[in-house]
């Protein structure tokens, strides 16, 4: 199958590469032209700007998005509508809101142009480990771009299946679905990271409570000088508490058991913030889910072992890196 891909960065030139590899053809566009160059000397198909991108795709058309939310995303999807034409597709993959979803997906179905977000999981691990997708948008469109979605995806892998989950039918064991009209894809994945950042904090304050076990303010009986590397890892073997997170916590304190290259500022990327307008809208209570968004506010002022474990997490997981000290001072 045919797609077009604007923006290459960690995830969008990987998602273009395990395309390529399940045999489907790319034309690639960025604001970066050596990004483009280099995908493009591993099979993918050069364009020079979007009206570049969309003549050198057939109709019926399908340009995936993976651009920062905001600003770079409406402005993107608003520019490639000038060139597409009725029946083309305009996917967006980021972490847009899901209420601008549900915006753009009318105006665009004025012209005939379908719309489809895609909550999109799997950080700079998914070409290896496939990405999750949860997707919304209109039916028609989405069953077209199952091929794309199939192969994006981790698949059923060795995971046992879970009882009874044959009889829903569906994609959600090969990692993906749809999960309803335009805006539910980006719905459900803001939940996601809102659940994320709660384990997350969890781990890290469990890690920062080992971390202080031999403080002086203990009684010399009741202090603990205790191996954090060995306890993650101990954990990722039969405990309850096991998880793709934990695992790359282990990574984390394996490397360097201090986090000293870590500062501990923690940044939110908006699903957080989204998570909590959601559950202040349906009168839902999330004290977890707050409380973890409210510390990464605060790691930005004092910072704890905790943070360095949270910073540790994001950066393993999403490449994410922390603001430079000159950034932090003008922020």
């Amino acid at each position: 199958m045919q797609l077009g891909m604007v923006g290459l960065g960690r995830m969008g030139a990987n998602m273009t590469r395990r395309l390529m590899q399940g045999g489907h053809q790319v034309v690639v566009s960025d604001l970066s032209p050596e990004a483009v160059k280099s995908l493009a000397g591993e099979g993918a198909v050069a364009s020079t700007s979007l009206q570049d991108l969309v003549s050198k795709l057939h109709a019926p058309r399908a340009v995936w998005i993976m651009v920062p939310a905001g600003g770079p995303t409406e402005q993107t999807v608003q520019a490639l509508a000038q060139y597409l034409q009725a029946g083309d597709t305009i996917l967006d993959g980021g972490n847009s809101y899901f209420k601008d979803d549900v915006r753009r997906s009318r105006l665009l179905k004025d012209r005939g142009i379908h719309y489809v977000d895609v909550g999109t999981s799997g950080g700079v691990w998914g070409l290896e480990r496939g990405y999750c997708m949860m997707i919304g948008g209109p039916v028609e469109a989405v069953k077209r771009l199952d091929p794309i979605f199939k192969t994006l995806a981790p698949g059923r892998g060795d995971i046992p299946r879970t009882p009874g989950i044959e009889k829903l039918g569906g994609t959600s064991e090969e990692g993906y679905i749809h999960c309803g009209p335009s805006g539910a894809g980006h719905f459900v994945k803001m939940v996601h990271n809102g659940i994320e950042y709660g384990i997350m904090q969890a781990y890290a304050e469990g890690f920062d409570i080992f971390q202080n076990a031999n403080s002086k303010e203990l009684p010399e009986d009741i202090r603990y000088d205790l191996n954090l590397p060995e306890i993650a890892e101990v954990w990722r073997r039969g405990s309850v508490v096991s998880s793709w997170l934990l695992d790359l916590t282990a990574m984390a304190l394996a490397e360097n058991p201090a986090l000293s290259e870590y500062t501990g500022f923690v940044q939110d990327s908006g699903e957080g913030r989204w998570t909590i307008q959601a559950a202040v809208e349906e009168a839902v209570p999330v004290d977890v889910l707050s409380a973890a968004l409210f510390v990464r506010f605060r790691s930005r002022q004092h910072h704890t072992f905790a943070e360095k474990v949270l910073s540790a997490m994001r950066q393993k997981f999403g490449g994410h890196l922390e603001p430079s000290a000159t950034a932090k001072k003008t922020a």
